[in-house]
């Protein structure tokens, strides 16, 4: 090889390392949706989660929110993370259980006692399983953040015990769990967007509906429903997922950026989730909501077929997974 041939190829040997290194500082612009509004734990996180992966990056990689479904209602944004049409979502358990049913199994009503319980199940061994289930989708976990404890609020009576909501209009997401529970106990299960959800309560499309109080409270319910019931009857999660063909574009050192966000976004998202829970019955009683406790024994029995069916279900397997680790607590 001769002299202008050796210098050519160093040049061309150059040329491509700076093409590359180019490459790998150019900005990294992504967009999270989520169907939360402004000043829900869920969006402060996820306003976190920009901050923090946009430092760690060292101002390369961007995040834009769109609250509120700004991109679509949470079954939408399961989609456009499929297809790679949108990069993050902070979405639901129900519509992600649409796609990766083994998500279902964490609803089961009663199943919980509180939310460190349903924390440290979905940070073992279980929630690393249902990890690579949605692998297999098209979607990354970058953390398991929380929904809450539901309960129960609606513009007829006090629900006391399971008798009191038969013949009653029930929203539920779409999630079949929820569905279940509803019929289980003698109401009719409607499923209605969230963002349409104050609406539809407030124009008595439904009587009533189901969520953890901080929804309840920030999307202000209590404005059309005078009766909320501590039925705690079940959990929700709101999986936190990234796109896989993002995923698969990122450099390692973008993805761990992106993962230490991921877990210092999912950390204040559970702790915002905890406080707001052990506070807001006194702030909706403060709008002048009537906040009953149940006759919990009573509601779990009502619900027992539900576990039954489920365990019985073609994700049985996973299902009794969960419940026994339950158990187990």
């Amino acid at each position: 090889m001769n002299k202008f041939s050796t210098l050519r190829r160093t040049l061309l040997v150059t040329s491509l390392m700076a093409v590359s290194t180019f490459a790998s500082a150019q900005a990294v612009k992504l967009t999270l949706g989520h169907g939360n509004p402004v000043g829900s734990p869920r969006h402060t996180a996820a306003v976190k989660f920009a901050d923090e992966v946009k430092a760690r990056s060292n101002g390369r990689i961007e995040v834009t929110v769109a609250p509120s479904s700004q991109l679509g209602d949470d079954a939408a944004m399961v989609t456009a993370l499929r297809t790679g049409a949108l990069d993050i979502s902070a979405n639901s358990q129900g519509a992600v259980a649409n796609t990766v049913p083994e998500y279902a199994a964490f609803g089961l009503p009663f199943l919980f006692a509180d939310l460190p319980q349903a924390w440290k199940i979905m940070d073992g061994p279980v929630g690393k399983e249902l990890a690579a289930k949605t692998a297999e989708k098209g979607m990354i976990v970058l953390g398991y953040w929380d929904n809450g404890i539901r309960n129960m609020s609606n513009s007829k009576r006090a629900l006391l015990k399971p008798e009191d909501l038969k013949g009653l209009k029930m929203r539920t997401p779409p999630d079949s769990v929820t569905v279940d529970i509803m019929q289980a106990l003698g109401a009719e299960a409607q499923q209605i967007k969230f963002s349409e959800l104050y609406v539809a309560l407030q124009q008595g499309v439904v009587d009533g509906q189901e969520n953890p109080l901080t929804n309840i409270y920030s999307a202000k319910l209590y404005e059309v429903q005078k009766y909320v019931s501590l039925t705690g009857h079940k959990y929700e999660m709101t999986p936190f997922l990234m796109s896989k063909r993002t995923w698969d574009r990122l450099s390692d050192a973008d993805r761990k950026a992106v993962q230490e966000a991921s877990n210092e976004a999912t950390a204040l998202q559970r702790k915002l989730s905890k406080e707001s829970d052990d506070s807001l019955v006194a702030e909706l009683k403060a709008k002048g909501s009537q906040v009953d406790t149940v006759n919990k024994a009573a509601f779990q029995q009502a619900t027992a077929s539900v576990v039954t069916k489920w365990e019985g279900s073609p994700i049985g397997p996973f299902v009794k997974k969960v419940v026994a680790a339950s158990r187990a607590q």
